[in-house]
């Protein structure tokens, strides 16, 4: 299906491929294997001569209608599938990357990532420099003759940093190197980073695009020529999706917009009500006017998002008790959910990193995440003042 259909139409309709059954919901393909016709049929299926599946490490039909349609969602002119979204991080950097090149990054991202540029691609000769999340300047000023790429998180987890995603698409362009960014918060569904720029787009499918917490997965979006890059080293080290967890994500993808949209407007009433409340030092939330960038998420989003994070007066203790007071809302650091979620950063997802390093991205002990879901907002709002005294 044409790319220039309305994502609504897209979301329901595009990459959807009918076997000789002609079936009318999209299949789902259980198989490691395909058989070929004859012995010059599979050589050229395996040539890449012929077009055609062969082996479910790295084709299968399934998996190939989630990709297609989340390549159109998000513009993009391929797709590739992933078992996870750290895996599709990895395999892009695995990908495009080599022993000696540089990476610039936003400073506030997801714990894991830090963790996979810190810990483990730098014992392989790839060296990450980290700056302010909102410094374009700082960006510029970071990249040397060896940088191959700019990663950033828009927004960022968990403090909702907005990147201003044109500005670093026009040094990347200038410089000659990729702008990779992490659209896991926001999904297609309110935000497209290649239109303002970027070259690829990362996913944890996990999160919004499968929507109920049921599968993992990752993707990874951009040009064919990138994306045959990462699809060599998929077909090489096979960190394949299975297509179980393919169909679910192209079964979420369909009530995705919906889906944004709902619980980001549950997202912007909470963070409005918490803004108030006596016990909270401060809300994280792009969709309120105190965001330090407002202006910005609104000219490149389509709304505010659902996460809403915010500072409990105190510490830890204090931030605990808020947790632990929660009858309706999940205690989970999975997101995107339509179950809300509450998790403590400092402890769960950013507890592997050093304190030192919590301490310059702005995760202290008594921030607290929250992921809007879809039940009363009144009832969201009341299970978190219950620990708030």
């Amino acid at each position: 299906m044409s790319h220039d259909r309305d994502f609504e139409t897209l979301a329901v309709r595009a990459g959807q491929e009918r076997s000789q059954f002609n079936e009318h919901s999209e299949a789902l393909y259980l198989t490691s294997s395909f058989v070929f016709d004859n012995a010059a049929q599979a050589a050229a299926r395996f040539s890449g001569a012929e077009d055609g599946y062969v082996y479910a490490r790295f084709s299968n039909p399934t998996v190939a209608m989630m990709q297609n349609r989340l390549a159109a969602l998000e513009g993009a002119e391929a797709c590739v599938a992933m078992a996870s979204g750290m895996v599709a991080i990895l395999a892009t950097v695995m990908a495009l990357l080599k022993a000696g090149d540089h990476i610039v990054s936003s400073q506030g991202i997801f714990g894991a990532t830090q963790q996979l540029f810190g810990n483990i691609l730098a014992r392989f000769g790839v060296e990450t420099t980290y700056v302010p999340a909102t410094q374009v300047d700082a960006y510029r000023a970071a990249v040397r003759p060896n940088t191959r790429l700019i990663f950033a998180e828009s927004p960022s987890n968990p403090l909702t940093e907005v990147v201003d995603i044109a500005a670093l698409a026009g040094i990347a362009k200038e410089k000659g190197i990729l702008l990779v960014v992490d659209n896991c918060f926001c999904s297609p569904a309110l935000q497209r980073p290649l239109d303002l720029g970027a070259d690829i787009v990362i996913h944890s499918a996990t999160k919004y695009l499968d929507g109920q917490g049921r599968v993992l997965g990752g993707a990874v979006c951009g040009r064919k020529a990138e994306m045959e890059e990462i699809f060599r080293f998929l077909r090489t080290a096979g960190p394949s999706i299975s297509p179980f967890n393919a169909w679910v994500i192209l079964k979420g993808l369909e009530t995705l917009k919906l889906r944004m949209d709902a619980q980001s407007a549950n997202a912007l009433t909470l963070a409005m009500r918490l803004e108030k409340h006596p016990q909270i030092a401060r809300v994280y939330y792009p969709g309120l006017a105190s965001h330090p960038q407002h202006a910005l998420a609104m000219r490149q989003q389509a709304s505010g998002g659902a996460i809403v994070s915010f500072e409990v007066k105190g510490e830890r203790a204090e931030a605990w008790r808020v947790v632990d007071g929660c009858r309706v809302l999940s205690v989970t650091a999975n997101l995107g959910d339509v179950k809300t979620t509450i998790t403590h950063p400092a402890s769960t997802t950013h507890g592997r990193i050093t304190a030192e390093a919590r301490e310059a991205s702005g995760i202290h002990e008594g921030l607290l995440r929250v992921a809007v879901g879809l039940e009363s907002v009144d009832d969201i709002y009341a299970d978190i003042c219950r620990g708030l005294g």
